[in-house]
Order: C-alpha cells, then structure tokens, then sequence
C-alpha cells in the first residue's frame, strides 16, 4: 500500500499561504505543475495578494494576465519595465482589462513600457474607476490616454507622466478639469511649455507639478 507523502497531506489554505511567501513567478509556476492540489493552492496564493508587482522578471502578456486574473483581491500592479525588456503590449493589457481586480485597482504602474499604445491603456483605464495613483511615464501615450483617464478616474490623486513627449496641454487640462483630487503631476522631460504649467496651477492652485 503506498503510503501518501507528508507534503501531500498539507491543507490547501496553508500550501497558499507558503506560496504567498514565493518572491520568484518562475518558482510559482513551477510549483503549479507540480500536481492539482498545488495549482490550487497557487491559485488561492494569488487570490489573496494586494500587492502585485513584476518589477525585475521578463514577462510577456499571457503570463502577466494569467496572474493577474487570479488575483481577485488586488489593489496594486506594478508592471515596469524590466532590465532584461518587458515584452508587455496592447494586448496584454487588454486582457488584464477583464480581471475581477481592474474596477478595485488603487494603484497602477506601466512605467517605462514602450509595447503598449494609446488603445492597451485606454481599454485598461476604462474600468478602473478606484484609481488613485498612476505611473505611465516612458510611454508613448498621447491625449488620447489622458482624456480616458479623466474620464474613468475621478479618484486619481498622483500622476506620473515622465518623459510622455506626445502628450499636450489639452490633455493635461481635461486631467485637472474633472480629476478633482489630483494632487501630483510629474511632467519631466515632455514639450510642455512653461505657460502652460502655470496655467494649470492657476486652475488648480494646490497642484504640485514636478518637472
């Protein structure tokens, strides 16, 4: 008779909680193939995360939507470009779009990832309507972008724009126009026009522009 091996006999809530304690994605996925129950209780690890970050891993989008289509309970994404080239594009992003967490997402970062377009984020933004704190600089969105979220993001408080040389005033102002709490705008290294940041600070006179 085969006797069940001691690993085996662990309850699927505390294999999540040791998978919780996984910093590797590559060891969580290896750890998914391993038998059902592992799966499981990998998918429960992910559940239960707030905070999601892909810093530091090569990630492409089918692994990135994976993961983060378990993660029900999400708060936080943090997709930045990687040192080894985040291959992240459209229709990754797109795909992340149809996650149970979007609408309760608080923070977003897509910093740096030069693979996605206007139509990626606008389908994302479309659905976050918790946003608080948005990070899409080294990007090359346009007003398109910035016209989404002002429209979807009513929340959003910091605005990270570093770099985004293609977007304009018109973007920026529909920005302060209807995102009522936004308190933080980062507009380095874009064309803008020093007429123009003065412009938004007479129209929001709290806003703290950093360029």
């Amino acid at each position: 008779m085969e006797v069940e091996a001691e690993i085996d006999r662990l309850p699927i809530d505390l294999l999540a909680y040791i998978f919780v304690l996984f910093t590797s994605f590559t060891d969580l996925a290896q750890a998914s193939g391993v038998c059902k129950k592992w799966k499981q209780g990998v998918k429960e690890s992910l559940a239960g995360r707030r905070n999601l970050s892909f810093a530091g891993w090569k990630m492409d989008d089918d692994s990135t939507a994976r993961l983060v289509c378990h993660a029900y309970n999400l708060k936080i994404l943090h997709i930045p470009r990687s040192r080894w080239g985040c291959q992240i594009t459209d229709a990754g992003l797109l795909r992340i779009s149809f996650a149970k967490c979007v609408c309760n997402l608080t923070s977003i970062s897509l910093w740096g990832l030069t693979g996605i377009t206007d139509e990626g984020v606008v389908r994302l933004i479309s659905r976050t309507k918790s946003l608080q704190h948005l990070n899409v600089g080294g990007t090359f969105i346009t007003d398109e972008s910035l016209f989404a979220i002002a429209t979807s993001c009513p929340s959003l408080e910091t605005i990270v724009l570093w770099s985004c040389r293609h977007v304009t005033e018109n973007g920026l102002f529909a920005l302060v126009d209807k995102c009522l709490k936004l308190k933080s705008m980062n507009v380095w290294g874009t064309r803008l026009p020093v007429e123009c940041l003065n412009n938004l600070l007479i129209v929001s006179p709290v806003l703290q522009i950093n360029v």
